[in-house]
């Protein structure tokens, strides 16, 4: 296991707010990516689908960031 990678997300819960504090909880957590990484560590990738999938993720954050530089020239 990687051990590099690891985030601590802490809540303080005031005042018996525990929904509360478990709302603020599940949004840090969807935010860090926490729940992506879980759902995709649910089951064995094969390294060239696990090449493939990066590949494309690579490809749409490099249209993202073309995109934004395009909007911003505009601007």
């Amino acid at each position: 296991m990687d051990w590099g990678c690891l985030r601590l997300s802490e809540v303080k819960v005031y005042d018996d707010q525990l929904e509360k504090a478990l709302k603020i909880l599940k949004r840090k957590l969807a935010q860090d990516g926490t729940f992506k990484e879980i759902k995709k560590r649910r089951f064995y990738e094969k390294p060239s689908v696990k090449k493939k999938r990066k590949r494309q993720e690579a490809a749409k954050r490099r249209a993202k960031a073309s995109k934004k530089s395009a909007r911003r020239v505009q601007d």
